[in-house]
Order: C-alpha cells, then structure tokens, then sequence
C-alpha cells in the first residue's frame, strides 16, 4: 500500500480529498495531512510517504517550496489547484500530474494509478524537470519538454524538435539529432503547450517549430521545408497567420 500526505490550506478542501481518497482509492493510505509550508516539509521528512497531493497556492507559500526543500526525497507528486495558471504550462511541459477543483473521483483515480506505476527515477526527473521549467518558462526561456513513453522518460529541449507529426492518437517528434520518438498523445496537446514558444500547427497534421523552417515552397498552395528536409504542406486556412509569423521571425 502506497503512502500519502495532503497538503491543502482549505480545511475543507483538505477533508473533502481525503475522503475520495479513502472511498475510492484503496491502494493509498493517507498518513497524514496539513495546509502549511514548514508543518508539510517536517511531515515529509519525518514520513517519507510515497505520494503528495500537493496545492499549488498555500497561504504560507506555495507547493514548489516545499519540493525545493525536502532534500532530495522524491514522492510521487499530484499537484491540486483551482485555477489554469502559469504553474499548469510548467506543470503539463514536465509531464507531473495534476487535479483541477472539484476534483473529479475518475481523475483523482487515474492520477492514483499513474503515479502509483512509475519508478522512484522517473518522480526525481519529473520533478526536477518542473523546477527547471518554473525558472525558464518565460518569454523567452527555453523549457524542457518531458515525454513519457511506455518504458521511460524522456525530456527533451524544446528548440531540439523540427516537426511533430499526427498519426492517430500517437505523435512522432522529429529531433534535430535525427531521432524520432512517438507518443501517444494526439497533436492537440502539444498545440496548446507550444503555441507561445514559436511553433505553430500549419496542418492537420503537423505542428512545426518556425525557427526550423529552412525555406518556403509556393507551388501547391505552399510547403514549409523544414531543417530536416521534409516539406510540410501550409493549410490554406492557416496560410495568411503562417507568413504573419513568419514576418515576425524576420525582425
């Protein structure tokens, strides 16, 4: 049986996650809990649990402090919060898992099972990758995109992917290291994440980094070729905010 500490400043809140926990999570003990900053990192340290449910804003600070200190321990961690702000872009670009309020019960036990099957090395990179991505997650920063496979993990910057392609609900990566890594998770996903870092869906089936663009076809309504020397084809829907782009790159 897997180990958890709550850590919520709303004392209802906090009884209401332990409660679903309780009911419908019956792999997870929850040994403790707490709605402060220095009273989560003793409990931590003192418990070592297995899984934190973790809010985000606490009235005495915020869940990325506690993680900063906690010296190395490295629980599974399912972040709470009720609100779709910055920390969630570094938060889904590093892959941890987290709970948007009220918490849904089938969520809350798909989170459960996820964290429950990783390893104790993938938590230490997941989470080092977020601290990472808090710092750089900026206008112009450059996060590390954190991929899981079915067997591993892999964190990838984000100006090393040329194209991602759609096949399905899989997506294939293409690497300036010439790599190719399929994931499955569909195109939309990753359109969200990315659409502030330069890259841009051209096609239904293609997003592409626009600083990898190596020149411009017009034959055919229009085709980026990328770095990789693949030609991706230009919607005619998206054509006029391509080359918007585009001029922006320029400058």
């Amino acid at each position: 049986m897997k180990r958890a500490i709550i850590i919520e400043d709303e004392v209802r809140s906090r009884e209401l996650l332990h409660a679903l926990v309780t009911s419908h999570c019956s792999e997870i003990e929850v040994i403790a809990s707490t709605g402060t900053v220095n009273e989560a990192i003793a409990l931590i340290k003192a418990h070592e649990p297995d899984i934190l449910f973790l809010d985000i804003e606490l009235q005495t600070g915020t869940g990325f402090e506690i993680l900063q200190q906690i010296n190395g321990l490295s629980p599974a961690v399912i972040f709470t919060t009720a609100y779709e702000h910055y920390a969630i872009r570094a938060i889904k670009f590093s892959a941890v898992d987290y709970l948007l309020k009220p918490i849904d019960v089938d969520e809350l036990k798909e989170a459960v099972t996820k964290v429950a099957s990783r390893p104790t090395e993938d938590h230490q990179r997941m989470l080092s990758s977020l601290l990472q991505n808090l710092h750089e997650l900026k206008p112009q920063g450059k996060p590390t995109l954190t991929l899981s496979l079915s067997n591993e993990l892999e964190f990838i910057p984000i100006d090393e992917i040329i194209r991602i392609e759609a096949a399905g609900a899989y997506s294939t990566f293409y690497l300036v290291d010439g790599r190719k890594i399929i994931v499955s998770k569909n195109l939309k996903e990753y359109e969200m994440l990315l659409c502030s870092h330069f890259f841009m869906r051209i096609h239904n089936s293609h997003i592409i980094n626009l600083n990898k663009i190596q020149r411009m076809l017009k034959t055919d309504g229009g085709y980026a070729v990328m770095s990789d020397g693949f030609p991706v084809i230009i919607s005619p829907k998206k054509k006029d905010e391509f080359l918007h782009a585009m001029s922006l790159r320029s400058l």
